[in-house]
């Protein structure tokens, strides 16, 4: 009968600690830090487990972007006379609010500017335009709560000079204020230069090229974007570094240059027949060139094959005008 009574009582102190322990987890408890996005801090806000009382208004929030510090006894004394009778401090003296904002800095702003031109400009690549802010705010603090914050009204370029002036309204705490920002918008480039100062004649490699990267206005026309355009030529002249490359600054390498002597090469069935010529032009591999035969001082037309080598069309009457020599 005792073991009973022992088993009875011990189930109803653990039925009133459970009891307690579910009351505790039930009990609002004020946090130390407040977050929100709305004009005014409620009791949901400063408080856990604060059931339908959780809407009702205790202060209004401080300004867009900036933070707040509330005794937490007036919290409690504002939650206590809303309804919320459990509502204490917690062991806190202050509660720190904070308002959230959408902020936009410099940086963000000159990007606003950017996809607002190429949107507005067909063909215009956003990652090509340079942006100078010179009338601008260090920063735009909007409204959190409105989906497109800021609303472009209308912006006018100059593409020329790129200067260029937004027009919009940023959504604030009560309705909107406008923005207007101006500056300088340039459409860059990227163009192929070298490194190094290149001497006329020098054969250009891959690791005397740069991309460098012009306003549009500057690179002069006919400048080249690719650099395989231009690995593996001859340069013209003397070329400066860092100078946007034109197409007609190169050539294909000349493998022959006029009055050298040459070696003339013909093949046919079975036999390789070749002569000394002298080159009546420059050329470079793949060029058809005229060479005189050293002996008759016939000239005919041959294609440069290497340096100092060239090989002669296939044609008979050619053959004969060689004097040459079987290898």
């Amino acid at each position: 009968m005792m073991k009973h009574l022992l088993k009875a009582v011990t189930g109803l102190l653990l039925v009133g600690i459970s009891a307690s322990l579910a009351l505790a987890d039930e009990r609002p408890v004020l946090r130390s830090q407040v977050m929100t996005l709305s004009d005014i801090v409620t009791i949901g806000d400063f408080y856990s487990n604060t059931g339908l009382l959780a809407s009702k208004a205790l202060f209004r929030s401080p300004d867009m972007g900036t933070s707040g510090n509330v005794p937490a006894s007036l919290v409690a004394e504002r939650a206590r006379a809303a309804g919320l009778t459990a509502a204490g401090t917690d062991g806190l003296r202050t509660v720190v609010v904070f308002r959230g904002a959408t902020r936009l800095n410099r940086d963000q702003l000159a990007g606003l500017v950017r996809t607002s031109l190429a949107d507005r400009n067909a063909g215009l690549d956003p990652d090509r335009l340079d942006i100078r802010l010179l009338q601008a705010p260090d920063q735009v603090l909007a409204d959190p709560k409105v989906h497109d914050p800021i609303r472009i009204d209308r912006i006018e370029w100059s593409r020329n000079s790129g200067h260029f002036t937004l027009h919009a309204t940023v959504a604030v705490e009560i309705g909107t204020q406008p923005l207007i920002l101006s500056g300088v918008a340039t459409e860059m480039i990227d163009v192929v230069a070298v490194t190094q100062p290149l001497r006329r004649g020098d054969i250009l490699k891959e690791e005397n090229l740069d991309v460098i990267r012009m306003a549009r206005s500057k690179v002069p026309a006919g400048a080249l974007t690719d650099p395989d355009d231009v690995v593996g030529k001859q340069a013209r002249t003397n070329i400066r570094a860092n100078a946007p490359l034109a197409r007609k600054d190169f050539q294909r390498p000349i493998l022959i240059q006029r009055s050298e002597k040459v070696t003339v090469t013909y093949l046919m069935s079975g036999m390789k027949l070749t002569s000394r010529a002298q080159a009546m032009d420059d050329g470079a591999k793949g060029d058809v060139i005229d060479v005189m035969n050293l002996q008759s001082r016939r000239i005919v037309p041959a294609i440069v094959t290497s340096r100092g080598r060239v090989r002669v069309h296939a044609a008979n009457p050619v053959v004969a005008s060689l004097n040459s020599e079987t290898n």
